[in-house]
């Protein structure tokens, strides 16, 4: 008995890491047709509505209005809308000095969250697609212009923009091991069924996708079920792309990592529907996967090392599992504690999943003892 749940549980650990990538690697492609080519059908001109979540951002709010401004495209097809979120400050009045450029300001009735200013703002917006973006998002001159182009496709209903860093120089950040591996899950998820989740900080996604609008659960969420509702996919975009800088206090990155979570569980309690294989198809089995299956890794963890301590006498190959592990935390702990070791990048690698996965347990503690987060306040940066 405790050797299977060694493996059951060594097999929770590493499922959604690494079984569950190659899996979506090995499924065929459906037959689709390249909207990129350019070897369609003229493009069909559409009409965007840009819509600037807000809450208490009068330091950043002008520096994000002239930079959308900058925002190469047609201005006879676009509408720039800040939602502002019952901001008290001098957000609001910033944002009415820009009213003869055509930016248009809407306020939220109540402070209810993030999702519910959006809300507010597409009951408003004209756009045949809806682009969201944070104020700490930077967008490129470009970024709507390709945008457009994926839409051309009916079968897309959202797109997504792929995130990168600004250091506090200035400079781009790298990208870690981490982030190319989610990148490239995107990229796998794309191409068969759809996201399963948006960047939250900068994507875009037909009228009708944003009709049903779940005030209580994450916009990046919300986009990729309704999206699945609907038959349509939900694709990553890697020639738009998302610039916004590190946070400004590191450690309230792990503060982040849990206010997500506990978002993304609120999310999929209040739709469980979308884990029927029947009604949403491989979809379902991507959400399993990504999301609940991830979930369930620190408790996995967790459980392998109790076993293996349990079990590790009887035979050299549990002894070593065992002594894997300890070896495997204690380089984390020696990172809290050595920051000068993170400066390689295994070591780095090792911190961070452990960080994560206890991020994961300390929001999954939280959720199942009914915290829930509603309104928000967008990170320093």
């Amino acid at each position: 008995m405790l050797e299977f749940l060694f493996w059951l549980f060594a097999l929770g650990s590493v499922f959604s890491y690494f079984i569950y990538p190659l899996i979506l690697k090995v499924l065929p492609q459906p037959h689709r047709r390249d909207i990129l080519s350019g070897d369609q059908e003229p493009p069909k001109p559409l009409f965007l509505s840009l819509i600037v979540t807000a809450y208490n951002e009068e330091a950043r709010i002008r520096e994000k209005i002239e930079n959308t401004l900058k925002v190469r495209f047609d201005p006879t097809r676009l509408e720039l809308i800040v939602a502002s979120d019952c901001s008290d400050d001098k957000t609001d009045d910033i944002v009415r000095e820009y009213a003869d450029r055509g930016v248009r300001l809407v306020r939220a009735a109540e402070r209810l969250g993030k999702e519910n200013a959006q809300k507010t703002a597409i009951d408003e917006a004209r756009g045949d697609v809806i682009v969201f973006s944070d104020v700490a998002t930077q967008i490129p001159e470009d970024a709507l212009e390709r945008l457009e182009a994926y839409f051309q496709d009916p079968q897309i209903g959202a797109v997504s923009s792929e995130d990168r860093f600004i250091s506090k120089d200035g400079s781009l950040a790298g990208e870690g091991a981490y982030v190319k591996y989610e990148m490239w899950l995107r990229q796998q998820e794309s191409r068969l069924a759809g996201l399963v989740g948006l960047s939250g900080s900068f994507f875009a996604a037909r009228k009708a996708v944003c009709q049903v609008w779940d005030i209580h659960s994450p916009s990046d969420f919300n986009t990729a079920l309704n999206t699945a509702r609907l038959g349509l996919r939900a694709v990553t975009a890697p020639d738009v792309l998302g610039y916004y800088q590190d946070l400004k206090d590191p450690q309230k990155e792990y503060q982040r990592k849990i206010r997500t979570v506990i978002r993304g569980m609120t999310a999929l309690s209040r739709h469980s529907e979308v884990l029927n294989p029947q009604r949403f198809g491989l979809f379902a089995f991507q959400v399993f996967s990504h999301k609940l299956m991830r979930w369930v890794v620190p408790w996995c963890l967790i459980g392998l090392f109790i076993v293996s301590a349990v079990i590790a006498h009887k035979s050299p190959f549990y002894s070593l599992a065992l002594l894997a592990q300890l070896a495997f935390y204690g380089v984390a702990l020696l990172a809290h504690f050595l920051p000068t070791l993170r400066e390689k990048s295994w070591i780095k690698l090792i911190y961070f999943f452990v960080q994560v996965n206890l991020a994961l347990l300390d929001a999954a503690i939280k959720f199942l003892a009914g915290e829930r987060m509603t309104t928000w306040k967008p990170s320093a940066r």
